[in-house]
């Protein structure tokens, strides 16, 4: 080969620049890849959100990054996620209100098609930006389109190594706004249908009766799985004598065949302990064999307890299916769990002995009764998750039960991925009828 046939500057330096494109290429091809799988991994809307944001900012490199989510009617910003902004330029703009969609934004909003621009001052239709923002010169905005409808607009702006947008940039955004559609319509798609099973689940939950003189609260809360029916369940009602009875129950599964068992076992047990001239444990093993002649019966633990009134002093009376212990708050504000034989869930084998247990309740003190959602964490033992939930029982006792049970739900150890119950009842004064 000679000199002459060797390829010119010019030719070699169009072929390293296809080169340097189409290694530009891969790399975004593959950052894409990564990108669709961060971002379709998540179902809660306002993470699924953010990491939109952050993920093109990330693909394009560029500094800040921001989601407009439109109103119903498509005319104006009604939500505004913005990222990349410091600690001090939240700062500056503290009291500026967030874009409504006007400027370019709302050229934007009123022709959804790619949007790029080098200098954003110069722009016929720039309206300028508010006091303390920070400087911004180059902006890249892409539609959102989530089933044929305008959800909102992406706008990054100001590359980190100081250059516009370019044709590549808009390509790759363009491809990121198509997953992001897919993974917003997924979220609110999740979001509706968590919505109707928690609708669903607490349609099938009693709500507490007047139980005077004995205060009382629950609580109840699904699981963050979408669709995540569960077969937790709470019951309570007086009885004869000045008694009050509480159950507390968890249906093995999460689907609507558990929550459908969860409604009748309740209500059969209601019916059963209702009859309370039988200790908690004859009401359980009644239970068992009705529960055995079901053509599939399911497994569940409960733990059914009586609040009784004899010879001048309260009596916790209870008998456990495989159940987590009570927790008994004192007035005094100390917790401790009550010792307890946990016994054989239900719907595993009939004709084995179920323990009672009683323990001497003094005035003005609280029974919680609870669900292992509210204490169970994957990778975490159940002893510190029950030492958790005794010690935040403790900092909130002097709260009401309602008060408490909800203080419980919302700052238990659980990671909310399994539904939970609690139940809480306090004992009255012992009056006339409690004597007896």
């Amino acid at each position: 080969m000679s000199m002459l046939d060797l390829p010119l500057s010019s030719d070699l330096d169009r072929i390293g620049e296809q080169m340097h494109a189409l290694a530009r290429a891969q790399n975004t091809l593959q950052e894409l890849l990564k990108a669709v799988v961060d971002i379709t991994g998540d179902l809660e809307l306002a993470t699924v959100l953010r990491r939109i944001v952050r993920t093109a900012m990330d693909l394009v490199g560029a500094r800040y990054g921001a989601l407009g989510v439109l109103d119903e009617e498509g005319r104006y910003l009604a939500e505004f996620i913005p990222l990349g902004l410091t600690a001090a330029e939240l700062g500056d703009l503290g009291g500026v209100e967030l874009p409504r969609g006007r400027g370019l934004l709302g050229h934007l909003i009123r022709h959804p098609e790619p949007l790029r621009v080098d200098d954003i001052a110069r722009h016929p239709e720039s309206a300028g930006f508010p006091p303390g923002h920070p400087p911004m010169h180059t902006l890249l905005g892409i539609a959102i389109s989530v089933r044929g409808r305008i959800y909102g607009n992406l706008y990054l702006s100001e590359r980190r190594d100081g250059r516009p947008f370019d044709r590549h940039d808009e390509g790759v955004i363009r491809a990121l706004a198509g997953t992001a559609a897919v993974a917003i319509d997924n979220a609110r798609l999740y979001q509706r249908v968590r919505k109707s099973a928690e609708q669903f689940q607490r349609a099938l939950l009693p709500r507490l009766p007047d139980l005077m003189p004995f205060a009382a609260g629950a609580a109840y809360r699904p699981a963050s799985f979408p669709a995540a029916l569960g077969g937790d369940w709470y019951d309570a009602m007086l009885l004869p004598g000045g008694a009050c009875a509480a159950v507390i129950g968890d249906v093995v599964g999460h689907d609507l065949q558990a929550a459908a068992d969860m409604a009748q076992i309740r209500n059969m047990l209601r019916a059963l302990y209702y009859d309370w001239g039988r200790p908690p444990s004859s009401s359980l093993a009644r239970l068992d064999r009705l529960m055995h002649a079901w053509d599939e019966a399911p497994i569940a633990t409960a733990l059914l307890a009586r609040l009784e009134p004899a010879d001048g002093a309260w009596h916790l009376h209870w008998s456990s299916a495989g159940h987590p212990p009570p927790l008994l708050v004192l007035p005094d504000g100390r917790a401790r769990f009550l010792d307890t034989e946990p016994g054989t869930p239900l719907g595993v084998a009939t004709g084995l002995p179920r323990p009672d247990q009683r323990e001497a309740v003094p005035v003005d003190s609280t029974v919680v009764l609870y669900t292992d959602g509210l204490v169970e964490v994957p990778g975490q033992s159940l002893d510190r998750g029950l030492d958790e939930l005794a010690g935040t029982a403790a900092r909130h006792a002097g709260r009401s039960p309602q008060e408490l049970c909800r203080a419980l739900s919302e700052n238990g150890p659980s990671d909310g991925r399994d539904d939970m119950a609690v139940i809480a009842l306090r004992t009255p004064p012992l009056t006339g009828y409690g004597r007896s």
